[in-house]
C-alpha cells in the first residue's frame, strides 16, 4: 500500500552499524526542518553488519532519544516499499567526500524513478566529522582501538563488549597455539 508523499516527513536510511557522531549531526541538522525524520536502518545482510539490526535501531533509539521528532524503524524490504509504506516525501542522504556525490548521485536518480514525488535532500556533515565512516569505526574497535571519540557513548560501550570478547578470545587462541 503506497500513501501520497508528505513533504513535512523525511526519512534518512543507512546500515548504521554503527550510527557515528557524523550520522548524529546529520540527523540534528535535518529534524527542525521537518515534521517528523524517520532514521531507517536497513537491514543489509549482503553488507555483513557485525551488529544485529534490532541491536543497530536500540542503539540509534538511545543515541537519538533527545531529539522529540525523531523516530527510529528498522527495515528489510527495499528503499522504496519502505519510503512509500510511511508516505514520506524526502530522503536525506549525507555527503563526506566528493567520492560519495557519484554513488549518491546514482541512486537518487534510481529512487526518483522507484518513487516519484520523493526528493532527495544531500547534507554534508560539521567538517569535524567528515572522515568518519561506519566502516573505519568497526576496524578501529575489532583492533583495539578507541572510538569515543567518533560514536554516542552508547555506542563506544556496545562495540566495545563486542569487540573486547573477540580480541580476547583471538588472544586466548594465540596462546594456545
Amino acid at each position: 500500500m503506497s500513501v501520497t508523499p508528505n513533504p513535512r516527513v523525511a526519512i534518512y536510511p543507512g546500515t548504521f552499524d554503527p550510527i557515528t557522531n557524523g550520522h548524529a549531526d546529520l540527523v540534528q541538522r535535518a529534524a527542525p526542518l521537518f515534521e517528523t525524520l524517520i532514521i531507517a536502518v536497513a537491514e543489509s545482510p549482503n553488507k555483513g553488519p557485525g551488529l544485529s539490526l534490532a541491536r543497530r535501531v536500540a542503539l540509534a533509539q538511545e543515541s537519538l532519544s533527545h531529539i522529540p521528532n525523531v523516530e527510529v524503524r528498522g527495515f528489510d524490504s527495499l528503499l522504496a516499499h519502505f519510503v512509500q509504506s510511511i508516505g514520506a516525501g524526502v530522503l536525506i542522504r549525507g555527503l563526506r567526500a566528493v567520492s560519495d556525490f557519484e554513488y549518491e548521485f546514482q541512486l537518487a536518480s534510481m529512487n526518483r524513478h522507484l518513487i516519484p514525488g520523493v526528493e532527495t535532500l544531500f547534507l554534508t556533515p560539521a567538517e569535524k566529522y567528515g572522515f568518519i565512516s561506519s566502516s573505519l569505526v568497526r576496524e578501529i574497535s575489532r583492533l583495539g582501538g578507541d572510538v569515543s571519540k567518533f560514536v554516542p557513548p552508547c555506542v563506544g560501550r556496545a562495540l566495545d563488549e563486542l569487540h573486547g570478547q573477540q580480541i580476547a578470545e583471538s588472544r586466548a587462541s594465540s596462546r594456545a597455539s
